[in-house]
């Protein structure tokens, strides 16, 4: 007579966990393309930043919790020289369409999710009247994924 070994039930579930787990700790550590964005929070507060510096990695989805406990409105514009430039006009009181570019009403929070592409300094800025020679400027940092 013959005996076929076959694992126990238990053992091949065990088997499996094992297995997923190492895969799951492996693409957590890996990171890059598909990756769960990471997510910072900036508190708009007596028409300032906090924190002014923010440093996030090149090519990962960033989640942007944007806090206004001002009682006026704000925003908060993220890129470069030119872009600023641009927005000192005025010529855009309302933003909505893109994720670097946000208007929070006075006492609300507003989420974007972006991700930078090249490792730099950028400012952030609102740029309604008179907001940024107060101070309402901040520094991103993007370091290589």
């Amino acid at each position: 007579m013959t005996t076929i070994h076959r694992p126990g039930r238990i053992a091949m579930l065990a088997g499996l966990g094992l297995s997923l787990g190492l895969a799951g700790m492996a693409a957590a550590w890996a990171g890059g393309v598909g990756a769960a964005p990471r997510s910072a929070e900036i508190d708009i507060h007596y028409s300032h930043y906090g924190p002014n510096t923010l440093t996030v990695p090149a090519r990962t989805p960033i989640t942007i919790l944007l806090k206004n406990t001002d009682p006026i409105d704000h925003e908060w514009i993220v890129g470069d020289a030119a872009t600023h430039e641009r927005h000192r006009t005025g010529t855009e009181p309302v933003h909505a369409s893109r994720p670097t570019e946000v208007t929070i009403p006075a006492g609300q929070s507003r989420e974007t999710t972006v991700t930078f592409n090249q490792p730099g300094t950028y400012r952030y800025i609102c740029h309604l009247p008179g907001h940024e020679a107060y101070g309402m400027v901040g520094t991103l940092v993007v370091t290589p994924g």
